[in-house]
C-alpha cells in the first residue's frame, strides 16, 4: 500500500512537471502573438503616417491630369486632359479649360446642393487653348478647389439651357513646374532710383497686354512698377491680396504696385468692368532684369 502511494505522487509530480514546460510554452506563444499583432498594428500606422505625409504637396505650382467621367465635360484636347494645379499654404487649387463655352458655371458639390439659395458657384475664365495646327479658340476656364489628389470627388455644372449635370472628377499625377529663379532687389544690388525694365503678361484670355518696358521705382531697397494696362476697363488689382486702385482718371489703366522679385512670373488679379458684370482675372507679370537700365 506504501509503495502505492509512493508511486502515485511520483506520478503526480512528474505530470506536473510536465504540464509547467506545456504551459509557459503556451504563456511564450502568446506573448510572442500579441507583440508581433503590436509591432504589425505599430507598422500599419507608421506606414499610413509616411503615405499621408508623401501626399502632402509644397507649395508651389505643377501640372495635373484632370480626369472626369463625361464625354462633354472634360480639359480641352489642346491641353491634352492636364491643368495647372496651385498649392498655396496646403490649400489646392486646378485651373483648367474646357472644350468650349457650353458649361456657365461649376459647383463644389451636388446639383441638388447647386440649386439651393445661396450656393456658391465657380465663375468661368475666358482662355485662349492653341491646337497642334496652330489655330487658337476662346473657351471657358474654371478654377477649382482640390480636396485631394488621387481621390474621386464632385462637382455639378450648368449647361446654356439651365440644367445642372452631376459629374465625378478627380486630379492624378502632379509635377511640379520648374519655376524661374525669383531675383530679388538685394539679389541684383540696385540702388535706389528710377528704372525701367521688358515686363510680360501673360493670363485671361491672351488679348489683354501692358505697356512695356515698364517704369520701376527702387526706394529703401523695395520696388514698384508703374502698370498701364491696354484698356481703361481695369478697376483693381490685386498683388499678394492687397487691392490697388488706378493711379489716374482718364486713358487705360494705370496702377503702381509692389514688385517683389524679378525674372519670375508674378501672380497678379485684374478686375475688369468692360463685360455685363466686374470680373477678376489672374495675370502673371514677369519683369527681365536683364534689360533694366537707368531711367532718363
Amino acid at each position: 500500500m506504501k509503495r502505492s502511494m509512493t508511486f502515485f505522487l511520483s506520478l503526480i509530480c512528474a505530470t506536473a512537471m510536465m504540464a509547467a514546460p506545456v504551459a509557459m510554452a503556451a504563456e511564450t506563444e502568446t506573448e510572442t502573438a500579441v507583440t508581433e499583432m503590436v509591432s504589425e498594428a505599430e507598422t500599419e500606422t507608421g506606414s499610413e503616417t509616411e503615405t499621408e505625409a508623401e501626399g502632402v504637396l509644397e507649395d508651389g505650382t505643377y501640372t495635373a491630369e484632370f480626369d472626369t467621367d463625361s464625354s462633354m465635360f472634360h480639359v480641352n484636347e489642346a491641353n491634352e486632359g492636364k491643368g495647372v494645379l496651385t498649392v498655396k499654404d496646403g490649400e489646392m487649387t486646378i485651373h483648367i479649360s474646357l472644350s468650349g463655352k457650353g458649361f456657365l458655371n461649376l459647383f463644389m458639390g451636388t446639383s441638388e446642393d447647386a440649386k439651393k439659395d445661396g450656393a456658391e458657384l465657380l465663375e468661368p475664365t475666358t482662355d485662349t487653348v492653341t491646337y497642334k495646327d496652330g489655330t487658337s479658340e476662346e473657351v471657358y476656364g474654371f478654377d477649382i478647389p482640390v480636396p485631394a489628389i488621387d481621390e474621386e470627388f464632385t462637382v455639378a455644372a450648368i449647361g446654356k439651357k439651365g440644367k445642372w449635370y452631376d459629374h465625378k472628377v478627380s486630379v492624378k499625377n502632379p509635377v511640379k513646374e520648374d519655376g524661374a529663379e525669383k531675383k530679388t532687389v538685394a539679389d541684383l544690388n540696385l540702388e535706389d532710383g528710377d528704372y525701367t525694365t521688358e515686363v510680360t503678361l501673360e493670363g485671361g484670355s491672351g488679348r489683354a497686354t501692358v505697356d512695356s518696358p515698364a517704369a520701376i521705382t527702387i526706394k529703401d531697397g523695395k520696388a514698384t512698377a508703374t502698370i498701364v494696362w491696354s484698356s481703361p476697363n481695369y478697376d483693381y488689382m490685386l498683388v499678394d491680396g492687397e487691392k490697388y486702385e488706378p493711379v489716374n482718371t482718364e486713358g487705360n489703366s494705370t496702377f503702381e504696385i509692389p514688385v517683389d522679385g524679378f525674372d519670375y512670373p508674378m501672380e497678379v488679379v485684374g478686375d475688369t468692368v468692360a463685360m455685363s458684370e466686374p470680373h477678376e482675372i489672374e495675370y502673371t507679370l514677369q519683369f527681365d532684369s536683364s534689360t533694366m537700365e537707368k531711367a532718363e
